[in-house]
């Protein structure tokens, strides 16, 4: 964030929580100051595979809205800082466009990729580019929603089932799907492989976004060790 987009959050924040307002102008500009130092790497609103966007205002309201205690700079960079690691962890270099006998041109353009992505300008590429088939955690996802399909005819159906496209495009990409846990939201309490469903109980185009975060949980949790 520049010196101008740190003003206007603080001056969001001011605005939710009139507590935070500084005594005087001498205050504004040393907090301002401090604000703008710690945030400097922090961006605004950022990108994330799994459709959950950063945006730093948000961060702050969600600060004031569950916290007894006055927002600080470090509120917001620590949730940017753990957003961007988990982005760039899930990146997968795509291959360069530049030519790969030219070392300089090939790496600059991949380091260029790599800093775009981690600093929320680009989105991550989350797959890796199959040569040889799904690699092996894929397809055992894929096979335990089904009979696994060619890719090109995966294509063909998938605008006649939209929700297997889904859940085979999540499977490739190494995301959660929030199909695989049964729904907590109590107009809903969809079992495991079924769709949400609304309070007309017709099904729905996409989860609820808490079963969505359940299977988020589930999937990125720490794995026991084997006894």
């Amino acid at each position: 964030m520049n010196r101008q987009e740190v003003a206007a959050l603080l001056a969001y924040a001011v605005r939710l929580d009139p507590r935070t307002a500084p005594a005087d102008q001498a205050a504004a500009e040393e907090t301002l100051d401090q604000w703008a130092d710690l945030l400097a790497d922090v961006a605004t609103t950022a990108p994330h595979p799994n459709g959950r966007h950063w945006d730093a205002a948000q961060v702050v309201r969600h600060h004031i809205a569950t916290s007894p205690y006055p927002v600080r700079p470090s509120d917001v960079s620590r949730p940017w800082h753990d957003f961007r690691r988990d982005v760039v962890d899930r990146h997968h270099d795509p291959v360069p466009a530049a030519d790969p006998d030219d070392p300089e041109a090939y790496r600059a353009e991949l380091l260029g990729t790599r800093n775009a992505v981690a600093t929320g300008t680009a989105t991550a590429a989350t797959f890796r580019e199959l040569t040889g088939g799904p690699a092996p955690e894929v397809a055992e996802r894929l096979a335990a929603l089904g009979d696994y399909v060619p890719r090109t005819v995966a294509q063909a159906l998938a605008e006649f089932r939209p929700r297997r496209a889904e859940r085979d495009r999540r499977a490739v990409e190494g995301l959660p799907d929030p199909l695989d846990v049964a729904c907590s939201h109590v107009h809903c309490l969809a079992r495991a492989g079924e769709p949400c469903v609304n309070r007309r109980r017709n099904p729905r185009r996409t989860a609820h976004p808490s079963r969505l975060d359940i299977a988020t949980a589930r999937r990125y949790a720490p794995k026991e060790p084997a006894a």
